[in-house]
């Protein structure tokens, strides 16, 4: 999953070697935390959310059919 939101995140930012993803393993859920140069933060995140929200209900689907639970958290 870490590969697969690299992936996405990488074509939408001006710096793509910044873009930095580390899996963090709870119980309940996996998290990937992302992180990307501050000027890229509007990018990912997009008008009202609408891109960040994409990119998470595309690895919850991803997740799912591998029968996992994982949590896109974007960090500043």
């Amino acid at each position: 999953m870490k590969e697969l939101l690299e992936t996405i995140v990488k074509p939408l930012v001006e710096n793509p070697e910044e873009v930095n993803v580390t899996l963090v393993e709870r119980e309940d859920a996996d998290v990937l935390e992302l992180r990307v140069n501050p000027s890229d933060m509007g990018k990912v995140i997009g008008k009202q959310g609408r891109i960040a929200k994409a990119i998470r209900t595309v690895i919850r689907a991803a997740a799912m059919k591998d029968g996992k639970k994982i949590i896109v958290d974007i960090v500043e």
